[in-house]
């Protein structure tokens, strides 16, 4: 019979000639990353940080991503080519807004009326197989798309009430491509500036408004203060952002590093689902900066009938575009037919 104390001894023995022959998990100088995310520093604390600083730490030491904010390496909008030629290494963005020469590019930010609520973002890449498509799409860019995740919802932020769709013309708005040739229907002048300038653009007069976000993003960085008015009739109910990263070193990655990767960013499209859901409901009741208006519902009905339109006419471009459209088309008869909580009856 094996006593206790010979079972320690003899445990302690074999432990101890284990640690010995086992190889070290981390050979040599630790991978070293640098990421730029869409986001500047203020939201950036929300929407990227908690994740890289996780990822980091629990590393230790064998792996380290430097995070870097908005246009801090390179503009926006030649993030997808930075990161392409391995200027970087890896992105946190929507398709759109880095300007990705892929064909599932329009559907990324806001994809005008495709959601509703931010749970249909992982419903359709994980249920309805937009994830394989994004994938297979990006591999031939030479660029591995990790995954994707919610943000918030789209909608008006602007300087002068809007209370009409008449009210919208003219206005000169930052907002994503897409929505931005959405919106230019309805009279909408769609702007292109760097994300930190937003606020002094708002200031000067330069802006009328913001179509970039809910209105949690509004008061986190401090939108709220330079329009004062938020129309709540939403474009898209929820943004559409990614993870993506240079193909080559990807590969470069051990496994359980990769496999860490994936579950802290995944806990990150988790965190950012949650926060924006409680603060867009919140600072409508809440908050004391901006003024609620809408645009009544039989005006707002033409827009969505106009919606319905466009991604007909984004389905004509291409195969992989109609292919993306059907899945969107069907997913959302399944939630209409499905009704409450899914959809409205």
């Amino acid at each position: 019979m094996t006593t206790r104390r010979t079972f320690l001894t003899s445990g302690a023995l074999a432990a101890g000639a284990s640690a010995l022959a086992a190889p070290a998990i981390a050979q040599g100088a630790p991978l070293k990353w640098r990421m730029q995310t869409y986001a500047g520093a203020t939201l950036g604390e929300h929407v990227a940080k908690p994740a890289i600083d996780a990822f980091n730490k629990i590393a230790n030491g064998q792996m380290e991503i430097e995070l870097f904010y908005a246009d801090q390496l390179v503009p926006t909008g030649e993030l997808f080519r930075a990161m392409q030629n391995g200027t970087i290494d890896a992105v946190q963005s929507d398709d759109d807004s880095m300007a990705s020469p892929t064909e599932v590019t329009v559907f990324g930010g806001y994809f005008p009326f495709a959601l509703r609520y931010s749970l249909d973002v992982p419903a359709l890449f994980n249920h309805y197989g937009l994830d394989e498509i994004w994938k297979e799409e990006y591999a031939k860019q030479g660029i591995q798309h990790i995954s994707a995740g919610s943000w918030d919802p789209c909608n008006f932020a602007t300087k002068q009430p809007i209370n009409s769709l008449e009210d919208l013309k003219g206005k000169r708005v930052f907002t994503f491509p897409t929505a931005g040739r959405f919106l230019a229907k309805f009279g909408v002048v769609p702007v292109t500036l760097p994300w930190e300038d937003i606020e002094v653009a708002l200031q000067t007069g330069e802006l009328d408004g913001v179509a970039w976000s809910g209105i949690t993003e509004d008061y986190t960085v401090g939108w709220a203060d330079a329009t004062g008015n938020f129309l709540t009739n939403s474009i898209s109910g929820a943004w559409i952002g990614h993870f993506f990263a240079n193909q080559k070193r990807w590969d470069e990655v051990p496994d359980h590093l990769k496999e860490l990767m994936k579950a802290v960013f995944d806990q990150s499209h988790y965190y950012r689902q949650h926060w924006y859901w409680a603060g867009e409901a919140k600072l409508r009741v809440t908050g004391d900066k901006m003024k609620l208006t809408t645009i009544p519902a039989d005006q707002w009905a033409t827009v969505e009938a106009a919606a319905l339109e466009f991604w007909d006419e984004i389905a004509a471009e291409s195969e992989v575009k109609a292919k993306v459209v059907a899945k969107i088309k069907e997913y959302n008869q399944a939630m209409t037919k499905a009704g409450p909580p899914y959809r409205e009856a």
